[in-house]
């Protein structure tokens, strides 16, 4: 269990209001009666959503609960929020009632999944959290290669899941994250050259909605049902217009797949690395995926070919590792096998990140290169880093219906970040806090010239434009959709859409 007294548990909870908010159905330390919690029958709950006093159900966590400092803190450690109350929903009509009691008492509400909000977003003090991630269901349907998944599933989950049918959608690297999440921002991964993006599959959601003054509804969104809510649910659907409940994706095919693994030591080649990557990689044969991974002290080329061969993937990745002497491995397996190979355990990650995210539409120059190499030398841990992503292939081509996405003529992805200190421990790692967000602010403005655009999934605080750097030319588009489904803004939060009243 985490030692709450790393960020000052009473002074917080003294600022936040935690136990001075006293509601119907909720006990004096701010959490919900036994009344209000899952013991209500399932008839109650649907007599709640129908327009009655809306009573909690799920798993609840209070307080006062053992697993409460669990339940509140997420992945990133370096944001900590005390919630009035957590509902863990264990089906739809748990999110429907979770919803309606929060608009029925005025309480501030965040959605989460797999609690890898890069800035803590997911969570909020003296609120309550809508948690999805032990919706879990799956129903594949091979014929059509159509998965519809619950909210809840994680991207290792899915991957391994949908591999032991030789199927696969695009997803991030790391298996920990929430597919929701990452699908609803948009999503990338090693597939995405292949398959394009992680929305792109994606063909229908479950999705709870805010309905009149104080209820809440489940309505479907697809390209003949609100297909208007899909387009936006694909790359703006995290927390901006309703909680999604499941997700429902177009698989494709994948029987295999080879892994090429490069390592240099040091940074010493970092320019002819960098150019032969940048300038190969994002036009190269659309099944090859590509990440470039910049630290302090190495530098790291992971590449991933759909359907191909060690050989072919060595073949496609030459130009690249023939700079230098890299010591390179590779595999090919079922791409669930390989994804899994790859995950590095949670527990041995820093337990503080801060990142800044940004996509470039023309290859760097040899002084943006030399940006990168100037700030990796003086990165404040070894676990910090610059990382890319290719793009091109199918990102170029969005699906039918369109996406809230814009950045498909974007060359790559790229992200400085940084992470630090030890999990579990009380203030681990404070002591570099303010020299890790110095870095990470200092790194990202001398790209600046270089870059434009910024992913939301790796949002950017303090940037003053943040609508139009995530969604472009689509936000005035977004916003009237937010005024139709939320016009009364029930789903906001720092970097939230708001209506087009607003």
């Amino acid at each position: 269990m985490h030692d709450f007294s790393r960020r000052g548990l009473i002074k917080a909870s003294a600022a936040a209001g935690v136990g001075s908010v006293v509601l119907p159905g909720v006990t004096a330390a701010g959490a919900p009666a036994a009344s209000a919690a899952s013991t209500a029958p399932a008839s109650a709950a649907a007599d709640s959503a129908a327009g009655g006093q809306a009573r909690l159900t799920g798993r609840i966590v209070r307080p006062d609960d053992p697993g409460y400092a669990d339940a509140s803190l997420g992945w990133d450690e370096l944001f900590v929020h005390y919630p009035l109350v957590i509902v863990y929903a264990q089906r739809t009509q748990d999110v429907v009632n979770a919803l309606a009691w929060s608009r029925q008492h005025d309480v501030a509400l965040r959605v989460r999944s797999g609690g890898h909000s890069l800035e803590g977003w997911s969570n909020v003090d003296n609120g309550i959290v809508i948690d999805v991630s032990e919706l879990k269901s799956v129903r594949i349907d091979t014929a059509s290669r159509v998965a519809t998944v619950g909210a809840g599933l994680n991207q290792l989950e899915a991957v391994t899941t949908l591999a032991k049918k030789n199927l696969a959608v695009t997803t991030g690297t790391e298996g920990s994250v929430g597919l929701s999440g990452a699908t609803l921002g948009g999503g990338f991964g090693f597939l995405t050259r292949y398959l394009g993006m992680a929305c792109d599959g994606l063909i229908g959601a479950e999705v709870v909605v805010a309905k009149g003054a104080d209820r809440a509804e489940v309505i479907k969104a697809d390209l003949r049902n609100n297909a208007d809510l899909l387009w936006a649910l694909r790359g703006a659907g995290n927390g901006n217009f309703g909680i999604v409940t499941s997700l429902t994706y177009q698989a494709s095919p994948l029987r295999s797949v080879a892994y090429v693994q490069a390592t240099w030591d040091g940074i010493g080649n970092l320019r002819g690395i960098f150019d032969a990557w940048q300038r190969t990689a994002p036009s190269a044969d659309k099944r090859l995926g590509t990440q470039l991974e910049i630290h302090r002290n190495q530098i790291l080329l992971f590449g991933v070919l759909a359907e191909g061969t060690e050989a072919e993937a060595k073949k496609l990745l030459a130009p690249i590792l023939s700079v230098g002497t890299p010591e390179v491995s590779a595999e090919t397996g079922n791409w669930g096998d390989i994804y899994t190979g790859f995950q590095i355990p949670t527990e041995d990650e820093p337990a503080n990140w801060k990142f800044f995210s940004q996509f470039t539409t023309e290859p760097f120059p040899r002084k943006a290169i030399d940006v990168i190499a100037s700030f990796m030398r003086d990165a404040p841990t070894d676990d910090s880093n610059f990382f890319t992503q290719a793009f091109g292939g199918a990102v170029r081509r969005p699906p039918r219906g369109g996406t809230a996405f814009p950045h498909r003529d974007a060359l790559f992805y790229s992200e400085p970040g940084a992470g630090w200190g030890t999990r579990g421990e009380p203030d681990s790692g404070d002591e570099l806090t303010p020299v890790a967000q110095a870095w990470i602010a200092e790194f990202s403005q001398a790209l600046r010239p270089y870059v434009n655009g910024a992913y939301v999934n790796v949002p950017n605080v303090g940037m003053q434009e943040w609508e139009t750097a995530y969604w472009g030319r689509n936000v005035d588009r977004l916003r009237r959709i937010k005024q139709k489904y939320d016009p009364h803004n029930v789903f906001q939060y720092e970097q939230s859409i708001p209506p087009a009243s607003c």
